[in-house]
Order: structure tokens, then C-alpha cells, then sequence
């Protein structure tokens, strides 16, 4: 059994970093705010995560005509949705939503 100095420091040590992983976003983000950077990536970051997301999803699609429509049409709707409304949550979920429809009941 260890010693109860060696707990007791193994317990400071574990409270002083939950303390500073809890604290340490409270004290940076004020001068993020103000960040450039950060607004950048909110305007440009979901539209980023949005094409890397349709890669991924049609990395897999074959040629036939089964397969290729709906991603295409759900790819048409996702990018029409989001240039119309500007809105990476309704644009995600129209385009997840006319695939399933598509996908599964008119060619399913």
C-alpha cells in the first residue's frame, strides 16, 4: 500500500489539472472573440465540414443509376438549401433527408 504522502500528492496533482482543463477555456476565451481567425473559420468552417462530409459520403457510390440519383439529388439539395438559406444544420438534414427518401422508397 503507499504511503498516505504519496496519495495525498497523487490527489493534488489529479485536482490541480481538472482544475486548470475546467478553468483554462473560461481565461482564453475573451481575447478568441476578438480573433480574426476565429471569425473566419465560424463563417467558413461549416461549409468545410459540409464538403468533406459529401466526400465522404459519395466516396462510395457506384454508377448505377440506383446508386449515383439519389446521392446526386440529395448532393443538389444540400448545396441548394445552403446557398439559399445559408444554414449548415438545414442544409445537412434536407440533403440526409432527400437521399433516405429516394434511397430507400423511389429506388429502394
Amino acid at each position: 500500500m503507499p504511503d498516505v504522502a504519496y496519495i495525498l500528492t497523487a490527489l493534488a496533482v489529479i485536482m490541480a489539472v481538472t482544475f486548470a482543463l475546467r478553468a483554462v477555456p473560461f481565461a482564453v476565451i475573451a481575447p478568441l472573440r476578438s480573433s480574426a481567425l476565429v471569425h473566419y473559420l465560424g463563417i467558413h468552417m461549416p461549409v468545410g465540414i459540409m464538403l468533406i462530409l459529401a466526400v465522404y459520403t459519395l466516396r462510395n457510390v457506384s454508377a448505377t443509376p440506383s446508386s449515383l440519383v439519389p446521392a446526386v439529388v440529395a448532393l443538389a439539395v444540400t448545396v441548394g438549401l445552403h446557398r439559399w438559406r445559408r444554414h449548415a444544420l438545414l442544409s445537412i438534414v434536407g440533403g440526409t433527408a432527400a437521399y433516405m427518401v429516394l434511397g430507400n422508397w423511389v429506388f429502394g
